[in-house]
C-alpha cells in the first residue's frame, strides 16, 4: 500500500520541478519570442533577424529600411537590476565608440541614454554626447519577464553593414546617469545584413596564455631556483646548474609572459601608464638577469675548459 503512495510523491515532486523549469525557461528570452505583445512599433516586427550574440544577450535588428540606412535595433538581455548597453566603434575600441544604455531604477522608471565613451574612466562617459545619430521614432525601454529590452533606431551616414559593436552590463544603477564600471563586456563584429557572422576581438586565449607564462615562469621556475642555491649547495656542481638552469628557463618564460602581456594590453586597447611603466621595468630587469646569466654561463664553462686543458697537459 506505501509503494503507490511513494510513487505518487516522486511524480508530484517531479512535475513540480519539470513545470517550475519550464516557466523559467519561458521568462528568458529567445529568437522566437513574439515582440508584437509589449514592444511598440516598429520595434515589435516579426521580420527582425535575430541573433544570439553572448551569454543571455540576444540582438535583433531590421534590414537598411530606406535610403537613409535606417535600421531598428533590439537588444535584449536577463536582467535584475543595474544597466545594459550596446556601444558602435569605427575600430573596435571602447575608447571613443557610442553607446545606447538603458536601465529601470527603483521605482520602476524606464531610462535610455546615449553616451560617449571619451575615457576608460567614469568621468570620461558622457551623458547625451554619443555621435550616433537616432531616428525620429522615440526609443523605448521595456522590462518584460527576467529581460531588459532596449529598442532604438540608428541612421548611418553610409551604407556599411559590418559594425564593430560592445555589449556590457553592470548590476550597480546609474548615479544621476553617471555609469559606473561594467561588470563584464564583449567585443565583436557584426554583420547587420544578415546577423550571421559574429566574430570576438576579446583575446581570451591570449589572455589566458599571459597569466599562465608568467606565473608558471616568474611565480615557480624562478623561486625554485632560488630554493636549490639555498638547500642544495652540499650537491657540488648539481645544485648550481640547476639553479641557472631553473632561473634561465624562468626568465624566458617570463619574457614570453611580458611579450603576450604586450600583446593583450594592445589587442584591448587599454589605456594606463601603469601598466605601460610596470611592463617596461619588468623587460628590463628580464633582459638585464638574461644578460647575467649568460655572463656567467659562459666565464663557467671557460673556467672548466681551462681546468680540463691543465689537467690533461
Amino acid at each position: 500500500m506505501d509503494v503507490p503512495r511513494q510513487l505518487h510523491i516522486v511524480l508530484s515532486v517531479f512535475i513540480t520541478v519539470f513545470l517550475t523549469a519550464a516557466a523559467v525557461h519561458a521568462q528568458r528570452d529567445a529568437c522566437g519570442a513574439e515582440l508584437n505583445t509589449f514592444l511598440p512599433r516598429p520595434f515589435n516586427s516579426t521580420r527582425f533577424i535575430c541573433k544570439s550574440v553572448w551569454n543571455n544577450f540576444i540582438l535583433r535588428h531590421s534590414l537598411f529600411e530606406d535610403e537613409d540606412n535606417v535600421t531598428s535595433i533590439v537588444l535584449s538581455a536577463a536582467y535584475s537590476s543595474g544597466w545594459v548597453g550596446i556601444g558602435f566603434s569605427n575600430d573596435g575600441k571602447m575608447v571613443g565608440s557610442s553607446a545606447m544604455v538603458g536601465w529601470i531604477d527603483n521605482q520602476g522608471r524606464a531610462y535610455i541614454k546615449q553616451y560617449y565613451l571619451s575615457k576608460q574612466t567614469s568621468s570620461g562617459v558622457k551623458v547625451d554626447g554619443g555621435k550616433l545619430i537616432t531616428a525620429d521614432v522615440t526609443s523605448a525601454v521595456v522590462l518584460y519577464g527576467d529581460n531588459i529590452y532596449l529598442a532604438f533606431q540608428v541612421k548611418y551616414p553610409l551604407h556599411i553593414v559590418r559594425h564593430s559593436v560592445i555589449l556590457a552590463y553592470s548590476t550597480i544603477l546609474p548615479n544621476k546617469f553617471l555609469l559606473v564600471e561594467h561588470d563584464d563586456k564583449m567585443s565583436l563584429s557584426f554583420d547587420f545584413s544578415s546577423g550571421d557572422s559574429v566574430s570576438t576581438y576579446y583575446p581570451y586565449q591570449l589572455k589566458r596564455n599571459h597569466g599562465a607564462l608568467t606565473i608558471f615562469g616568474w611565480g615557480i621556475l624562478i623561486p625554485l631556483g632560488a630554493i636549490v642555491a639555498r638547500y642544495l649547495r652540499h650537491k657540488e656542481p648539481l645544485w648550481y646548474y640547476l639553479h641557472v638552469l631553473l632561473q634561465f628557463l624562468g626568465y624566458i618564460i617570463g619574457l614570453a609572459g611580458v611579450v603576450s602581456g604586450i600583446a593583450l594590453y594592445n589587442r584591448t586597447h587599454s589605456n594606463s601608464l601603469h601598466i605601460e611603466t610596470l611592463a617596461f621595468r619588468f623587460l628590463l630587469l628580464v633582459l638585464f638577469r638574461l644578460l647575467h646569466f649568460s655572463f656567467i654561463l659562459i666565464r663557467t664553462l671557460k673556467y672548466e675548459n681551462i681546468g680540463i686543458s691543465t689537467t690533461i697537459g
